[in-house]
């Protein structure tokens, strides 16, 4: 049988990045409001940040996180972690008005062995799910399989916000 090789090219960027200093890419790359579209940044206030992850676990993999760079909930103040609920809610509407899952995980890890890429910086996951998309691939290969340009979902999820006033906060 000859063997076959799925290729994900993108993901040697975070591999070698895993052993690099840990800049907050949060706080060094998302700063410019005129570079969102490049940085798949969906939508910013004061206080938040809510960004496309560029190395999902599903199509629509989102990121939230405080505009402060701080590590923890207990740092956080009570106005950031209900923008922060808010833009869960918010973000999970304009999910499922581009991209219809059929359900959502919802989380965060706190420290790198609990799983944070980003140990530094407080954020939250917004990770849509559909029946079946655990499969063989992500089982057997440790590899996702994600169906749609990083690009195209941004453009997708700024032009749902436009016609339905997201974020509403």
């Amino acid at each position: 049988m000859e063997r076959k090789n799925l290729w994900a090219p993108w993901r040697v960027e975070y591999i070698q990045g895993l052993s690099k200093s840990s800049v907050c890419f949060i706080c060094h790359d998302l700063k410019k409001p005129q570079d969102d579209d490049k940085n798949l940044v969906l939508w910013r206030s004061d206080k938040s940040i809510v960004v496309l992850n560029r190395f999902p676990y599903n199509n629509g993999h989102l990121l939230i996180a405080p505009a402060r760079h701080i590590a923890d909930l207990e740092q956080a103040s009570d106005e950031e972690l209900l923008e922060l609920t808010k833009l869960v809610r918010e973000s999970k509407k304009a999910l499922s008005l581009a991209i219809k899952p059929h359900g959502f995980n919802v989380g965060m890890n706190f420290g790198r062995c609990a799983g944070a890429g980003l140990p530094d910086h407080f954020h939250i996951h917004v990770v849509p799910r559909w029946d079946g998309d655990t499969n063989f691939m992500s089982v057997c290969t440790d590899t996702n399989v994600i169906s749609q340009s990083l690009a195209e979902l941004l453009k997708q999820l700024k032009q749902i916000s436009k016609e339905h006033n997201l974020p509403s906060l």
